[in-house]
């Protein structure tokens, strides 16, 4: 089963996500909390420059209902989670210089945009494209002579960052390359930066059903390619979601349109969970994801037992980075509920029925609502039934390590003040669960209630 992050991935990965714009340096060097989650999702209003013009020659149709025929630049380079470019017109592509050139039909001022084209503005590591509008067709610096014109848009984004870590490859990457590219119906060409061949092949089958053509690794590319239309950098709507009002091309895509082209793209049979008031003889199928490392369940036997005394089949699977997506998918969407302690495991729940249920187990120490920015928030978006479990201090290994006193304990909001280095080192890094059945009890019945109100 997919969702296993490389080793110390998922730590660094928790860092970058929850620093503050121009502090993305490793997590150690970090002093911001995790409360500036919810300024990340403030919508600014784009830099838009346009002037009125023809446009090149294309049978691609861009955009929705009520676009203007005219040369436009669109760009939000101040937002606070992701940078982006919208270009209409004469655009000109030289990807081993990542350059970008926009040529004016008439006189303009002449502009230029830095674009980070990975959707998290922060991340190092991750080259910057140069967006440059000329001043006119007849610029003082003319632009680069076309060396391929492709009829089909295009959609230029960056890989590398935070890719590898499963959860990422997702929120960061594929859900915003759906809600970017789906429009196009296939038409669309990839255009990559800092491309990692692993990746593009592990997300072959769904890379291939947004874009029929192969994907252009843009570092390279030393022809200048020209269009009609260009999307630089992938906008982050929210954590694994995607916002309608947000969607480009008045589409008003939704998580459940993305979950719904998963189960296309892998043919997945199931688009409804087990209805226990129409089967009450059925057993619901509940899929255990244990951990191999920290964040694991310590007692995995008893809490198996627990969810078939409550009525579940239940499946015990650990992540495996090396899986192919489409067995995990299968696996995955073959069951009515997915239990997992907080953690990129739980990104499967994409390809779960719409109807079914997770269940998030939160480990100790005030991280409730960063597991409902995680997933809680994503799974409800995607037509699922959400249910959080928090870990109390008795059930933690942390209790053990470090006794009643100790301030990881006693005091989680004074280590969440210390600094997100303390918060990560301890309560994501360092702890397992040892979870307590009987008070786990109520939260299987919540789920077996679910399932039986399903029609």
């Amino acid at each position: 089963m997919g969702g296993e992050a490389k080793p110390g991935r998922g730590l660094r990965s928790w860092a970058q996500r929850h620093l503050n714009a121009g502090f993305a340096a490793g997590f150690l060097l970090v002093l911001l909390t995790y409360l500036v989650v919810s300024q990340q999702f403030a919508v600014t209003a784009p830099n838009a420059v346009a002037t009125k013009g023809s446009r090149i020659a294309d049978k691609q149709v861009i955009g929705g209902a009520g676009d203007e025929e005219m040369d436009r630049v669109v760009c939000n380079t101040d937002g606070p989670v992701s940078e982006t470019c919208d270009l209409d017109g004469d655009v000109r592509i030289n990807g081993s210089a990542l350059s970008v050139t926009f040529v004016p039909s008439s006189a303009s001022e002449r502009r230029e945009w830095r674009v980070r084209p990975y959707s998290r503005r922060t991340m190092t590591g991750v080259d910057r494209v140069t967006v440059t509008r000329l001043r006119s067709p007849q610029d003082a610096a003319p632009p680069p002579p076309c060396a391929v014109t492709h009829d089909a848009p295009a959609v230029l984004f960056a890989l590398g960052g935070l890719t590898g870590n499963y959860w990422h490859d997702f929120s960061d990457v594929l859900v915003p390359l759906f809600a970017a590219s789906r429009r196009y119906g296939g038409e669309v060409l990839f255009l990559v930066s800092n491309i990692q061949p692993w990746w593009l092949g592990k997300y072959e089958a769904v890379v291939r059903r947004l874009s029929r053509h192969d994907a252009v690794d843009l570092d390279r590319d030393a022809q200048v390619r020209c269009f009609r239309h260009l999307t630089v950098g992938l906008r982050l709507h929210k954590e694994l979601s995607i916002v309608p009002e947000l969607a480009p091309g008045g589409q008003r895509l939704t998580m459940a349109d993305f979950t719904a082209f998963l189960r296309e793209t892998y043919a997945l049979p199931r688009a409804a969970p087990v209805s226990l008031a129409r089967e009450p003889g059925r057993k619901p199928r509940l899929l255990l994801i244990h951990r191999a490392h920290y964040r694991r369940f310590e007692n995995v036997p008893e809490i198996k037992q627990a969810a078939e005394a409550a009525g579940f089949e239940v499946t015990v699977a650990s992540p495996r980075a090396d899986a192919p997506l489409e067995e995990t998918a299968r696996a995955v969407n073959s069951h009515d509920v997915l239990l997992g302690v907080h953690g990129a495991g739980l990104t499967n729940a994409v390809f779960l029925p719409p109807g079914a249920v997770v269940i998030q187990v939160v480990p100790y120490g005030k991280l409730e609502r960063m597991a409902r920015t995680d997933f809680g928030e994503p799974v409800a978006d995607m037509g699922l039934r959400y249910l959080e479990y928090s870990v109390a201090a008795e059930e933690s290994t942390l209790l053990e390590m470090l006794g009643p006193e100790h301030p990881v304990i006693k005091d989680p909001e004074s280590i969440h003040r210390s600094g997100w280095d303390k918060v990560a080192e301890y309560y994501l890094g360092k702890q397992d669960v040892r979870i307590d059945v009987n008070r786990f009890a109520p939260t299987l019945a919540q789920a077996i209630d679910h399932l039986r109100r399903q029609r």
